[in-house]
């Protein structure tokens, strides 16, 4: 009953930490200097409009009536408070305000279009970062401190320490023909070929996985250390305690006291990251998706944030946030499902 009732209240705090957080984003883009009013008044007076509209070839002036009349088109005439309710209700957390950079394209049509390349590109890198990491972990527990853990931490810690777009280039100079001399094996950037549309269903898997590989085999190796070592260090511990000393002096074998009893509570700590499935198609991405050119939702965030196009940035930070908190109920879920004694009663 207390974890029903637990469960019961993080879902209902959701609505107010979301709005905490909205609120507190969309308070600072409103005042941050360079918005879409003061461009548009840059790129009028780059253009000479003088105050009766009209070219002069030389720098323009705005009049109070021009400023007065783009801040009505942006909507920054009304209060902050008003801004914020017809984002967040009328403009259903402005996926229906039209693109500040992408003329007659909403927020939500922007993100719908992205959305499939990232949700393939986080899924396939999050699924393969587990599937690694975990036996990795597991096998480095098992033979700590021989030669197998020592090569492997080295390697390890090397993929962990080359910048993401630094290990994305070499990708790139080595496999994808930059470099005269080298491999030209897979594709230098985008995520489909020219000619996908006329290709098979199977031919379109292909296609995808062959310019996938890299930018997924960039996005692996930068969480190899971390879930890694955690995976290990959590399974070393749980050797060490007493349950496990219990179950050989009963005279249960050491692979029984392994994989029956210490692997199932070493994995508790790596649950933390499996709410994380949630956002993975939003966040993490970012640095990866502009090396290789990837049309993903990394890439736009980062487009939204240069080219201050806040509709579509504020429509993504929200979809992450209220992801985000969601994949911490999921979190905590799992945690329960791993060990039944966790207990979430206030003390």
């Amino acid at each position: 009953m207390e974890r029903t009732d637990y469960f019961i209240r993080r879902f209902f705090l959701v609505i107010p930490t979301f709005i905490g957080i909205t609120l507190l984003c969309f308070g600072l883009i409103q005042f941050v200097p360079g918005g879409p009013v003061e461009q548009a008044i840059m790129q009028m007076r780059s253009i000479g409009v003088s105050e009766s509209g009209r070219g002069t070839g030389a720098a323009g002036t705005i009049s109070p009536e021009q400023r007065k009349a783009i801040e009505v088109h942006f909507g920054f005439d009304k209060p902050f408070y008003q801004r914020y309710w017809r984002w967040l209700a009328i403009d259903r957390l402005g996926m229906r305000m039209e693109s500040y950079r992408f003329p007659n394209k909403t927020a939500w049509q922007l993100i719908r279009e992205r959305f499939r390349v990232s949700l393939i590109f986080g899924i396939t890198g999050f699924v393969l970062s587990y599937l690694v990491c975990i036996p990795l972990g597991i096998i480095k527990a098992l033979r700590h401190d021989q030669p197998f853990d020592i090569v492997s931490s080295i390697v390890v810690f090397v993929g962990y320490a080359i910048p993401p777009f630094a290990f994305g280039m070499v990708l790139k100079m080595l496999f994808s023909g930059t470099v005269e001399g080298l491999w030209d094996v897979f594709p230098l950037s985008g995520f489909t070929s020219d000619y996908y549309a006329q290709l098979s269903l199977w031919g379109r898997a292909k296609d995808i996985i062959h310019h996938m590989f890299l930018p997924v085999l960039c996005y692996v190796v930068g969480n190899f250390a971390v879930l890694t070592l955690l995976m290990k260090n959590s399974l070393l511990e749980q050797i060490g305690k007493d349950y496990i000393r219990t179950v050989l002096a009963k005279g249960g074998s050491f692979q029984r006291a392994i994989w029956l009893h210490a692997l199932r509570n070493s994995l508790i700590p790596i649950a933390t990251g499996f709410g994380s499935i949630l956002t993975v198609m939003f966040a993490g991405s970012v640095i990866i998706e502009q090396v290789f050119e990837i049309p993903g939702m990394g890439r736009l965030s980062l487009e939204a944030i240069v080219g201050r196009d806040y509709p579509v940035f504020m429509g993504i930070l929200s979809l992450t946030a209220l992801l985000g908190l969601v994949g911490n109920i999921l979190s905590d879920f799992l945690y329960v499902l791993i060990d039944p004694r966790i207990d979430f009663k206030e003390k």
